[in-house]
């Protein structure tokens, strides 16, 4: 494993902020309608390989899923494309913050 990881707090804290990030949840449509961290991407896991050229390669990406193990999945696979990728950890579970529900 090559890429790093970031605990959902630092991410909320980074957030609240005003700091721009970019971040790219790969749950399921169904659970992203129940709540999404505001201003993050989304792109199922299992459209991912198909889809990875609607990401910028230039940028650091913090990957989300529900509990941490989808995201580290996702940032093997974009990492092998020479992503830089941040896995959050814990995923939504661990989320404390807000979310966008929609």
């Amino acid at each position: 494993m090559s890429f790093k990881e970031i605990a959902p707090q630092e991410v909320a804290e980074r957030l609240n902020k005003g700091e721009t990030l970019i971040m790219l949840d790969v749950r399921e449509p169904g659970e992203w309608m129940e709540g999404h961290i505001a201003g993050a991407n989304h792109i199922p896991l299992c459209e991912l390989d198909s889809r990875h050229e609607e990401l910028d390669p230039t940028q650091e990406i913090i990957v989300i899923c529900r509990s941490g193990n989808r995201s580290g999945k996702a940032c093997e696979l974009l990492n092998e494309k020479g992503f830089k990728v941040i896995n959050m950890t814990g995923g939504l579970n661990a989320w404390t913050d807000k979310l966008v529900r929609n």
